[in-house]
């Protein structure tokens, strides 16, 4: 089972936001909503220099907004969307984050579920440092976790 170390610095995701409170299936909803969307923030989506989207992203921090793991990991705001140009300003009805730099341990979703990843990451004696998101890369449609150990403020 691989484990990647990534360093990501700061980026910005323009997505459909939602939380906890909005109650079961709620991430699902605002995929759906955000997808049925999609081509209003195209334009704004970061590419590679292939012209493929950089990525999908189901980013998440808690409800002071600092970007910090969700509640009981059970309790916080999620915003499911694209990564933008930093610069870019979210159309009305978007929401725009911009998550701050971090170092992550990247979890391929096929090999790893959230709790497994999170045992790897306490067994392997790593502190979780921030919200973990979910990441969907375009080019191969194979989705990761992305789990911070360290903020680089």
């Amino acid at each position: 089972m691989a484990v990647l170390h990534i360093y990501k610095p700061k980026f910005a995701v323009i997505g459909i936001e939602g939380s906890t409170n909005d109650g079961n299936g709620f991430i699902e909803k605002l995929w759906k909503e955000a997808n049925s969307r999609f081509a209003e923030i195209e334009t704004l989506c970061k590419r590679d220099d292939d012209g493929a989207f950089a990525g999908f992203w189901g980013a998440m921090t808690d409800f002071t907004r600092s970007f910090q793991p969700w509640e009981n990991f059970s309790e916080g705001l999620y915003l499911a969307g694209a990564e933008c140009k930093v610069d870019a300003e979210a159309p009305k009805g978007w929401t725009k984050w911009i998550v701050p730099s971090f170092e992550y341990l990247r979890f391929d979703c096929e090999e790893f579920s959230f709790s497994q990843a999170m045992d790897y990451v306490k067994e392997n004696g790593f502190s979780l440092v921030g919200a973990v998101h979910d990441f969907t890369d375009p080019r191969t449609g194979k989705g990761y976790i992305y789990v911070p150990i360290k903020r680089d403020e």
